[in-house]
């Protein structure tokens, strides 16, 4: 969206006419939150797993260029390796959650192994400056009553997903967007981090949104939907 008109009123005579200019200038600078709040027939949640990485400054302008936010499921070990991109992050306008440590299985583990992965990871996030995780993606979605045990220890909420882009199987973009055309209000998509085609997907995920009146959400810890940042 274009930013709104810059007016200078140095160069202009003081008088109704200054007066009635800086009154439109002040309306072209707000208008751009409730106009974009009232398109919002709903809302979806934008998911990226298994950052940050290099090619994190990549997807984060992509989101930004075209207003959407998204949560961002970091792996505890690459918020220790990349701290900065964590930051990036949170200063982009995202929000981080937990994606465990090293990625593993965690229905093949045991309990004090998930623990460690959970509990490092939310350490690591808190130290890169991206808070404390209050949302949890097992790795390749797999739970069960120990994971979910430890989950719940850490005051996580488990977010699993409604619309899988196979971005991480190699999709298309085309692939991709069209799996993004098929949520609906309060859903979530899985995309990742690191493939080309996701970044490139990106401005036309967009686009196909606002045609249908959605908006890129948050996720409610509550709810374990997305709902309005």
């Amino acid at each position: 969206m274009k930013a709104a008109p810059h007016f200078s009123l140095r160069s202009l005579v003081v008088g109704p006419a200054v007066v009635a200019l800086a009154a439109a200038a002040t309306l072209a600078v707000g208008v751009n939150s409730p106009a974009q709040a009232a398109t919002c027939g709903g809302y979806v949640g934008l998911t990226f797993d298994d950052g940050p990485s290099g090619n994190t400054p990549a997807l984060l302008n992509a989101l930004k260029q075209n207003g959407l936010r998204a949560t961002m499921f970091n792996e505890g070990q690459y918020a220790a390796a990349y701290p900065a991109q964590v930051r990036a992050e949170v200063a982009a306008g995202m929000w981080v959650g937990n994606h465990s440590y090293t990625h593993p299985h965690l229905t093949q583990q045991t309990q004090a192994t998930i623990d460690s992965e959970i509990y490092r990871t939310q350490q690591a996030i808190a130290a890169a400056g991206g808070g404390t995780p209050r949302l949890f993606r097992p790795p390749y979605g797999e739970t069960n009553a120990t994971v979910k045990a430890v989950e719940a220890k850490y005051g996580l909420t488990e977010i699993i997903w409604d619309v899988d882009s196979q971005d991480w199987n190699g999709a298309s973009t085309d692939a991709i967007v069209q799996a993004a055309g098929r949520l609906t209000n309060g859903q979530i998509i899985l995309m990742h981090d690191w493939p080309a085609n996701t970044v490139a997907a990106i401005p036309r995920i967009a686009q196909g949104l606002a045609a249908r009146n959605l908006c890129a959400g948050m996720i409610s810890p509550q709810t374990g939907r997305a709902v309005a940042p």
